[in-house]
């Protein structure tokens, strides 16, 4: 019975001889096969990126409404700049409703797009839609782009294991996470609960991350992270010191034919009596790859008496309207 979420050291990945690294990678396939979320330490990302990123970002939720507002998000299936409270219930991208969720967001996606058709096509709406960037703090866009690089590291670091855990070659998903992926990071702010939380409301709904993979860095106070495991009950995620959480996105589920899961989760509302104490800001980078890689079943992931659950489907249509629909659009996307 999987009752916590495992704990992978990659330290020893990178460098390591080929042993080693097989090791590592099967670790890592084993927490993404029987929980789909794992606590990643020995990452390599130097902790003061993600700690100064967050001051940034807390100063700027800290601005008067008006002030953020100026950089509003301009339509529901982008991803980017500032979506207030109650615009996302996320929930309905599986069909279900309640009240939305109690957080306010700040989003990126790619940032210096070079100018050919892949980047500036109408195929590259909404993926590569232009960044909007707030006035102040001025030291947020410098380190959101940073985190953004760092990110980028640890993905193809962590893609690399992945493959390595599904018996392919180690540069397997290297092509769709190249300099043309579609990956967002999100700063996730839930304020301490002010007494009008609605019946059902959570900070996040219950929901399945429609991505790739998603790697978190979170904060240790109340409200938090929980995950449902197999067995069908709640746990918390373990917040510890220095570390990310990573889980297995729905493309990823849909590439291996549900061999890794792509596991419900949800951000629980904090008691009314926690105070300041219970203000949360967690910074998600969201990995997508190539908008227009098809996601069908991995060799390794299927046979003759395990044949394909899902038909082919492109990135960007599974991925951009499931994510439109928690922001109110419910317009079904295509298969191949």
């Amino acid at each position: 019975m999987i009752d916590r979420i495992p704990v992978i050291d990659l330290e020893s990945f990178p460098g390591g001889d080929r042993t080693t690294r097989v090791r590592v990678a099967k670790q890592l396939g084993s927490a993404a096969e029987t929980c789909g979320f794992v606590v990643i330490s020995g990452h390599g990302i130097d902790s003061k990126v993600g700690r100064v990123l967050q001051e940034a970002a807390l100063r700027f939720f800290d601005l008067p409404s008006a002030t953020k507002m100026i950089i509003r998000r301009p339509k529901n299936d982008q991803n980017r700049g500032y979506i207030p409270y109650g615009e996302e219930t996320l929930v309905r991208m599986a069909g279900g409703d309640s009240p939305p969720d109690y957080k306010e967001v700040f989003a990126i996606g790619p940032e210096d797009i070079p100018q050919d058709l892949y980047f500036t096509g109408a195929e590259s709406y909404p993926s590569f839609a232009p960044n909007l960037w707030p006035d102040a703090p001025g030291d947020l866009r410098p380190k959101m782009l940073a985190y953004w690089r760092q990110m980028e590291t640890l993905m193809r670091m962590i893609g690399e294991a992945l493959a390595i855990a599904l018996d392919l070659p180690d540069d397997k998903f290297a092509d769709v996470l190249d300099h043309r992926h579609t990956s967002q990071l999100r700063l996730l702010h839930y304020p301490p609960p002010a007494g009008d939380i609605e019946p059902g409301q959570l900070r996040a709904g219950e929901h399945s991350d429609v991505g790739m993979m998603t790697i978190l860095r979170n904060d240790p106070v109340p409200g938090g992270l929980q995950v449902k495991i197999r067995e069908g009950e709640w746990i918390d995620a373990p917040a510890a010191e220095n570390t990310f959480i990573l889980n297995i996105g729905d493309l990823l589920m849909r590439w291996t034919n549900d061999r890794f899961v792509s596991t419900l989760h949800r951000v629980m509302v904090p008691p009314l009596d926690a105070g300041d104490e219970a203000r949360r800001l967690s910074i998600g980078f969201f990995v997508g790859p190539r908008y227009d890689a098809t996601v069908e079943c991995l060799p390794t992931c299927c046979g003759p008496d395990d044949p394909p659950k899902y038909d082919p489907v492109l990135v960007d249509d599974y991925r951009t309207h499931r994510f439109a629909a928690g922001a109110g659009d419910n317009s079904p996307f295509r298969t191949e």
